[in-house]
């Protein structure tokens, strides 16, 4: 999965904080949800918007950014 697809970094939109592509939906928010033991159901449920997929990105760029990489090179 390419996490450029998925996730956007853009300075206008929630003030630069990495959201799901196309949506307002920050990654925090979904990782939030999940720490907080809410099923991959329930979050697809509350964000029609959202797919699976998402959440699959926000997990692997939460890894990218725990494993100091630059997330540029997560893109490619």
């Amino acid at each position: 999965m390419i996490l450029r697809d998925r996730i956007e970094l853009n300075p206008r939109v929630c003030n630069g904080k990495p959201v799901i592509k196309g949506t307002r939906i920050p990654v925090s928010v979904i990782l939030g949800q999940i720490a907080e033991d809410e099923s991959w159901e329930t979050l697809l449920a509350g964000y029609p918007e959202l797919k699976k997929e998402d959440i699959q990105a926000a997990l692997l760029y939460a890894r990218a950014s725990l494993e100091h990489t630059e997330i540029k090179a997560a893109y490619a």
